[in-house]
């Protein structure tokens, strides 16, 4: 909770350049988005007491920054664009320029940080090693789409077309290859430790250990509700007055959630205690995506209590 005499600061970023904002007597200013910019800023911040820094994902153009002020030992959120716009709508903010949004972030800030679950909010930004191991999951995830892609585009396409397809399919195989051997040995070398762990798990791969561990940093810091939610396989309420509907799951990381379902599907053919806990769920009736999506959480859950307790996959695990 924040105290008095404090500030939160919004900034938008852009390209090549970052508006900053802030409340009360706070003086919005621009700078560069780039290493003279973030010096810029952190000497006029040096000026105030800050509290938050809130700013929007823009595609990998906010992580520098966010990074710059986290290690300057500053509290920064990094919030998804859509919930800053639904504010801005809620507020009655109809104009956009990059000087009213950032004014707008500020405004979103300072809600925030009075939030009694304010600390959900902010995430630590991943260090080194975890950006490189995340950018080349993500770089793995589009190389696998776009090999989909043409080989769905190879057999309705004319005979002229095939030979062209063909070689891309081929590059990109070959690339695809390389990425997985550079991303397994990353692994190897800088989270060797957490990938034993949860490579110990029947079902889970390669592909998923290195997923999890770039793109769901908190496993093993929260408990099992928490971390249902952030993948997004935690059922919602959908309640009003007297109607009670059905109950949803929805949201969390895109890229997890996938992971997850393919190696929860893997998991119910191949671990015992997954596939008992699948077969139970479709016995009294469950749907067979519900069952699945209920395989997802189990084994989200399970994997967050091993590595929080540092523990391999035991065949008691229920």
């Amino acid at each position: 909770m924040s105290q008095p005499n404090q500030h939160c600061i919004g900034i938008d970023v852009a390209k090549l350049s970052l508006d900053i904002a802030g409340t009360t007597e706070f003086s919005p200013f621009a700078a560069s988005n780039d290493e003279d910019g973030f010096m810029a800023i952190l000497k006029a911040l040096k000026e105030w007491n800050i509290s938050l820094i809130l700013m929007e994902a823009t595609g990998g153009l906010e992580a520098s920054v966010a990074c710059c002020l986290q290690a300057a030992g500053y509290e920064v959120v990094v919030i998804n664009p859509r919930q800053a716009r639904d504010f801005a709508r809620s507020m009655g903010y109809l104009a956009k320029t990059d000087k009213l949004d950032a004014a707008m972030l500020a405004q979103l800030a300072q809600i925030i940080d009075r939030h009694p679950d304010r600390s959900r909010y902010i995430r630590a930004l991943p260090d080194e090693a975890r950006a490189v191991l995340t950018a080349m999951v993500v770089r793995r995830r589009q190389l696998n789409n776009m090999l989909v892609a043409e080989r769905n585009r190879r057999y309705p396409s004319h005979p002229q077309s095939r030979k062209s397809i063909d070689n891309i399919i081929n590059a990109l195989e070959s690339e695809l290859e390389h990425i997985s051997q550079e991303m397994k040995q990353h692994v190897k070398v800088f989270f060797m430790e957490q990938a034993e762990l949860i490579g110990s798990v029947k079902g889970v791969g390669e592909v998923t250990v290195a997923s999890l561990i770039a793109e769901l940093p908190e496993l093993g810091k929260l408990n099992r509700r928490e971390i249902s939610a952030l993948t997004g396989v935690a059922p919602l309420n959908r309640d009003s007055g007297k109607m009670r509907g059905r109950r949803t799951t929805f949201g969390g990381r895109a890229g997890v959630r996938a992971t997850l379902y393919m190696a929860a599907l893997v998991a119910t053919q191949f671990n015992p205690a997954i596939k008992m806990f699948y077969q139970r769920l479709l016995t009294v009736g469950k749907p067979k995506k519900l069952a699945l999506v209920a395989c997802m959480r189990k084994l989200i859950t399970i994997l967050n209590t091993m590595v929080r307790k540092g523990e391999k996959w035991d065949a008691s695990f229920r």
